[in-house]
C-alpha cells in the first residue's frame, strides 16, 4: 500500500500524529498508527473516515500514579546530603533542557514533512491530469486495438489503494507501459524492414489505418507472382510496426498467417516458425484466426522434427473442439500412420493434404520414403519401378527413378529397360537404401524451431 494514493485529510492527520510523537511513545505510537491504518484499508473507508476526528490512544496525556505518602516518607532516606542535594538539580535541569530541545527537533520534522506531503500532492496531480487525457488519444488512434488499453483510469476512486494488482497505481514499481505507447504518423504503404537499435519515432513508424492498406496491397502482390525477399522484407517490417505500436487484433493475426504461407510455400523455415510462436501466443490471448489450420501446421512440424515427447504433450492439450477440426484431425492421422508404420496410408495422407500441409509434410516426406522402401525391400524379392511410383506416390517414373539414384540404389535386373519395365533386385538394394537412410536422416535439424 503507497502513500501516494492516501487521502490528503489522512496525510495531514499522519503529519500532526509524528510531531507529538517523543522518544518515550513512539514505538508504541506508530504501532497503533500503523494498525488504524491498516484496518481502514481493509474495511476501505481510508476515503471516508473523518480523520481530523481520530486520535491515538497512545498518545493521550497519561495520569500521574499517586504515591501513598507515609510509604514514600518510609523509603526516603532521613537525611540527604547538599551533595546529593546538588546532584538531582543537576539531572532536572538536564531533563528539562532535553524535553525542549526534543521538541523543537520534532516540530522541524513535522514542517519538513508537510512540505514534502505539498510537492507530492501537486505531482500526483499533474499525474492524473495526464492519466485522464492519455488512453482517449490512444483509443482514438487505434480503435481495432482498443481491448489494449481496457485499464479503468479512476485517479480518485478506492479502488486503487491495493484492491487491483494490475493498476500501477497500486504499485509504484511496476511501470505503465500504456503511458509510452507511441501512434505512428508516417504515411508511406512500403517501407523497408530496419531492425530498431534505438527507440522508434513516431515519424518513422505507420500508423494503423496505413497498416490494414499495406496488408490489403502486399496479399494482391503476392497474388500477382513478387519477388519472395521483397514480399518478405515488407511483411517484417508490417510486423514490426505493428509490435511497437503494442498492436494485437485481427490484423495482426492475418498478417502472421499471411506471412506463414507465403514461408511455406517457399520453404523459409525460419519465418515460418518465427510467425507460428507469435500466433501461438496471439491465439492464446483469444484473438479469433484460423486457429485449426495452425494447430495442424504444429503437430506437423513436431513429426518432421522427430520430438515425440513435446508431441504428446501437445497433442495431449488438445481440446475436444480443436480436434473436431478437419486439418487437425488429418494431421493426427498423418501422425498414427507414423506411429504404427502404415507408409501406405501415410502417402495417400501426403497426396490429399489440406491447405498448406503438403508444404510441410514436403520436408520430411523423402525420409519416409526412404524408411518404406527399406520395409519393402525385406518383404519382396524384386519391385517394379511402377510399383514403388504407386506406392510410395510420386509425381512420375522420372522422379521414382531419381530418388533411388540420390539414394544410391542402382540395383535393377534390367537397367537398359524403359522405366515403366524395370525392375529391383530387393536384397542388393536393402543395403543400398539402408546405409543412405543412416548417413541422410539420422538427425534432423530445423532452424528456428519453436
Amino acid at each position: 500500500m503507497s502513500s501516494d494514493t492516501w487521502p490528503p485529510q489522512l496525510k495531514d492527520w499522519v503529519a500532526k500524529c509524528l510531531g507529538q510523537m517523543t522518544d518515550a511513545n513512539r514505538a508504541e505510537a506508530q504501532a497503533e498508527l500503523r494498525q488504524v491504518i491498516a484496518d481502514a484499508f481493509t474495511a476501505k473507508t481510508l476515503w471516508t473516515t473523518d480523520w481530523a476526528g481520530v486520535q491515538l490512544q497512545s498518545l493521550l496525556p497519561k495520569p500521574t500514579p499517586v504515591v501513598n505518602g507515609l510509604k514514600r516518607k518510609i523509603a526516603e532516606p532521613s537525611a540527604t546530603s547538599k551533595k546529593a542535594k546538588k546532584s538531582s538539580s543537576q539531572k532536572s535541569t538536564s531533563a528539562s533542557a532535553w524535553d525542549l530541545g526534543d521538541q523543537a527537533t520534532l516540530n522541524r520534522r513535522a514542517e519538513r514533512f508537510q512540505r514534502e506531503h505539498e510537492i507530492e500532492k501537486q505531482k500526483n496531480l499533474r499525474t492524473q491530469q495526464q492519466q485522464q487525457s492519455q488512453p482517449s488519444a490512444a483509443l482514438k488512434a487505434n480503435p481495432q486495438g482498443a481491448h489494449l488499453f481496457n485499464r479503468i483510469w479512476r485517479a480518485d476512486s478506492p479502488s486503487t489503494l491495493g484492491s487491483n494488482p494490475d493498476d500501477p497505481e497500486a504499485d509504484p514499481n511496476v511501470p505503465n507501459w500504456d503511458r509510452h505507447t507511441i501512434v505512428g504518423t508516417n504515411q508511406e504503404l512500403f517501407k523497408d524492414y530496419l531492425r530498431l537499435t534505438s527507440e522508434p519515432k513516431p515519424e518513422m513508424i505507420r500508423p494503423y489505418s496505413v497498416l490494414q492498406q499495406t496488408y490489403t496491397v502486399l496479399k494482391q502482390r503476392w497474388h500477382d507472382k513478387c519477388s519472395y525477399d521483397w514480399i518478405c522484407n515488407q511483411l517484417k517490417s508490417l510486423r514490426q510496426d505493428l509490435t511497437v505500436q503494442r498492436i494485437k487484433n485481427e490484423l495482426t493475426v492475418l498478417v502472421y498467417e499471411m506471412h506463414a504461407r507465403i514461408a511455406l510455400e517457399t520453404a523459409d523455415m525460419v519465418e515460418y516458425n518465427q510467425c507460428q510462436a507469435a500466433l501461438k501466443n496471439l491465439y492464446e490471448l483469444g484473438i479469433p484466426g484460423r486457429v485449426g489450420e495452425f494447430t495442424a501446421y504444429r503437430i506437423l512440424m513436431l513429426l518432421h522434427g522427430r520430438n515425440k515427447s513435446e508431441l504428446n504433450l501437445y497433442v495431449g492439450q488438445l481440446t475436444p473442439k480443436q480436434k473436431v477440426a478437419e486439418t487437425v484431425q488429418h494431421a493426427l492421422r498423418v501422425q498414427r500412420a507414423l506411429s504404427i508404420g502404415n507408409y501406405h496410408a501415410l502417402f495417400k495422407l501426403y497426396i490429399n493434404a489440406p491447405n498448406m500441409g503438403g508444404y510441410i509434410m514436403d520436408h520430411f516426406i523423402d525420409r519416409e520414403r526412404a524408411k518404406a522402401l527399406m520395409i519393402m525391400s525385406k518383404a519382396y524379392r524384386t519391385l517394379s519401378l511402377q510399383f514403388i511410383h504407386d506406392e510410395l506416390e510420386f509425381d512420375s517414373l522420372g522422379l521414382a527413378r531419381e530418388f533411388l539414384a540420390t539414394h544410391g540404389v542402382s540395383a535393377f535386373t534390367n537397367p537398359n529397360s524403359p522405366d515403366t519395365e524395370k525392375t529391383l533386385d530387393c536384397k542388393t538394394a536393402f543395403q543400398m537404401i539402408s546405409q543412405a537412410y543412416e548417413e541422410k536422416y539420422r538427425r534432423v535439424l530445423i532452424r528456428g524451431a519453436v
